[in-house]
């Protein structure tokens, strides 16, 4: 027996999934959801750490905005106010109200271990041995798979090297040297709760001074407001445009969106944090990572900026050096799918809705950043991917042909979607 045919399979149930989720199930297209929802903030992120994003910028989007997480804290008396920020078990509970809210029934919890080609469509295959069918396959995967790793530690066994994002309870480290490597908000604060988790921590960092944001202003003229306007990525037309205007960034030259997605909010941590951290958590600036081995704990080679080799030794090193899209580290596509995706580098190619070069294959959040700008890289850019993706969706499912009669994928099928 075939097993059922449905419009959409959503992989992933993070913010930008549901989102996606919400909009095509309002849109009428049979649709469902694979993985646990908010999974990755709940057992990726660390116990006690806060958003850097203002609450504003912090909604998941249903069509209509009843949903948001404004609503959420309201009915629960929850703090939300700009400035005030969001704790992630907050944030965890927020979207799975949001799920059971906006989408209802229509996710499921199980894993996908593989989605390859299956003729006209695509066979999404769950880790409990299911096969769905689909016609569209939206990938949003979040930031899991993209973990960046320096080479400099490839050599070290995980039991003494991590990513950030290997991390939800750092209280295994109590009583332990944690070096963590890093200058951006999830390093400074990793480190600062490895302190307070009874961890002794330090920062290696290669810029020659920490960076830390402003206090943000809550009361500004009308003149501040119209020269420097307020975004889901801070203050200014340039953040304002990079945020509320991600359609135009598809359309820069390929370098100068890399360099905007590069550059824009880079390496800082929230002005919240720093009391927290200065002072209380030693810092090595100006170090370049060249190195490590492991015996008796870890030993991290360091080359400052004057050329000169420290060598320093840690009991365990987490690297909370972000992440790094690659079409060849999506581990769940089959090996056809992952080359017939066209790319911007290493990031795919994606048209105006959010579609690869493989028809009827979507992609949203990091993994777009390199196509719509650095707003995909937070949840303030769901709003306009969940959009999008719909109207492709959409379009993409009226013209398919009728299904009893589909021919196994050709090369036919791969085709360029940047019109």
């Amino acid at each position: 027996m075939r097993a059922p045919i449905i419009d959409v399979a959503v992989v992933g149930a993070g913010p930008y999934g549901l989102s996606v989720a919400a909009h095509a199930v309002a849109a009428g297209l049979d649709t469902r959801v694979y993985g646990r929802p908010m999974q990755a903030w709940d057992r990726h992120m660390p116990q006690g750490m806060l958003l850097k994003s203002e609450p504003e910028a912090s909604n998941l989007a249903d069509p209509r905005g009843d949903y948001g997480l404004e609503t959420y804290c309201g009915r629960r008396r929850l703090p939300y106010a700009y400035g005030t920020p969001i704790p992630v078990e907050t944030f965890v509970d927020y979207g799975r109200w949001f799920h059971t809210q906006a989408i209802g029934d229509v996710v499921d919890d199980s894993s996908v271990a593989k989605v390859r080609s299956d003729g006209d469509l695509f066979a999404v295959e769950l880790v409990t041995g299911q096969t769905v069918r689909a016609r569209t396959v939206v990938l949003a995967l979040g930031f899991l798979p993209f973990a960046h790793r320096p080479a400099a530690l490839s050599g070290l066994p995980a039991a003494v090297a991590t990513h950030s994002s290997d991390h939800h309870d750092l209280s295994r480290f109590a009583g332990l040297d944690v070096t963590v490597v890093g200058a951006g908000q999830s390093a400074l604060e990793t480190a600062t709760l490895l302190l307070e988790a009874g961890a002794r921590p330090r920062v290696v960092a290669r810029g020659d001074a920490l960076l830390w944001n402003g206090v943000p202003a809550t009361d500004r003229l009308a003149i501040e407001r119209a020269l420097a306007p307020r975004s889901g990525l801070g203050t200014g037309w340039r953040a304002w445009v990079w945020s509320e205007l991600p359609g135009t960034v598809r359309h820069l030259p390929p370098a100068l969106r890399r360099h905007i997605v590069r550059t824009t909010l880079g390496p800082a941590g929230s002005w919240w944090l720093k009391e927290r951290f200065d002072g209380r958590v030693p810092v090595l600036v100006g170090q370049t990572l060249e190195g490590a081995t492991h015996r008796d704990g870890v030993n991290l080679r360091l080359r400052g900026a004057n050329g000169d080799l420290t060598t320093v030794h840690t009991d365990h090193v987490i690297a909370a050096t972000g992440y790094a899209v690659d079409v060849a580290r999506i581990g769940i596509l089959d090996g056809r799918l992952t080359r017939a995706i066209r790319r911007t580098g290493t990031s795919p190619k994606l048209s105006k809705h959010f579609e690869t070069s493989v028809g009827g294959l979507f992609a949203v959040g990091l993994a777009a950043a390199g196509t719509f700008g650095p707003v995909m890289r937070f949840v303030h850019g769901a709003k306009f991917a969940a959009r999008r993706t719909t109207l492709g969706l959409a379009s993409r499912l009226k013209t398919r042909p009728p299904f009893e009669d589909v021919s196994p994928l050709d090369e036919s099928r791969v085709r360029e979607n940047v019109g």
